[in-house]
């Protein structure tokens, strides 16, 4: 069977909806989508939304018009989980799992460190409290796809200025080193194993136009379970599509 998955942080699910996402869903069917920072609860989801060929769970943050995230199933999951037993984590609606016959499938919106020191703190810990939520994960289900808008570039090819914001969170090299953390414990980033070049980015800056110029960073990221690695037939990044400050990212995977 082949799955076609996309991920997007669509930085507010009823700003997307006015900037043609109905168009997206007809043009590209994804079989699965996750969506990062809908900024919305479940009653505030456009109906034209709701009424889409899918089973969407939703899982919002406390706070209104903040953060949460949402996936789209076209196949039905087995299960759906909203937590990762974490209250300080989960009551951002960080975490969405989708649990499906081949793969169970991580749909997350990492921390952003930017604001303060202790909200690059909050990110740091979440990062690595996934890591050891995995490490228990992964004994009931060896297949895991975790997506996202990760929030960090994680090599200097992966953002346009790399040395103007070696200095800047989403570039630390405490955040890097987290993703090779993470890539050593037993996952692949899904595009380079296609696409090993520069300027493929997937966020730009709104208030300095940065995507006219495509100065950008590559922090949205389709991570796939080292065992699943051959299942990937084709990574890709969508920059054809507007409505964020995000552009989608995908992949194919076949059973």
């Amino acid at each position: 069977m082949e799955y076609k998955i996309f991920s997007w942080n669509v930085n507010g699910i009823r700003a997307s909806h006015k900037k043609g996402f109905i168009d997206f869903i007809n043009k590209y069917k994804p079989d699965i989508l996750c969506l990062q920072e809908i900024k919305a609860l479940k009653e505030q989801f456009p109906q034209e939304i709701m009424e889409l060929n899918y089973e969407i769970n939703i899982f919002s943050a406390v706070r209104k018009g903040y953060s949460g995230v949402a996936t789209f199933s076209s196949v039905k999951p087995n299960n759906v989980l909203k937590t990762i037993n974490r209250e300080e984590f989960d009551k951002e609606g960080r975490v969405l799992i989708t649990e499906y016959e081949e793969f169970s499938l991580f749909n997350i919106y990492f921390p952003n460190g930017k604001a303060s020191k202790e909200r690059l703190k909050y990110k740091m810990e979440f990062y690595y409290y996934l890591i050891d939520f995995l490490k228990e994960y992964i004994q009931k289900q060896p297949n895991i796809i975790v997506c996202g808008d990760v929030n960090t570039a994680h090599k200097e090819i992966d953002l346009a200025r790399p040395k103007e914001n070696e200095n800047s969170s989403g570039f630390l090299p405490e955040e890097r080193k987290w993703i090779d953390d993470f890539l050593d414990f037993g996952f692949v980033d899904s595009l380079r194993l296609f696409n090993d070049n520069g300027e493929n980015y997937t966020w730009w800056d709104y208030k300095t136009k940065a995507r006219d110029r495509n100065v950008g960073w590559r922090i949205d990221y389709f991570y796939v379970s080292n065992n699943m690695k051959d299942k990937i037939k084709k990574a890709e990044i969508h920059t054809d599509v507007f409505g964020s400050d995000h552009c989608p990212i995908s992949i194919v995977l076949d059973f």
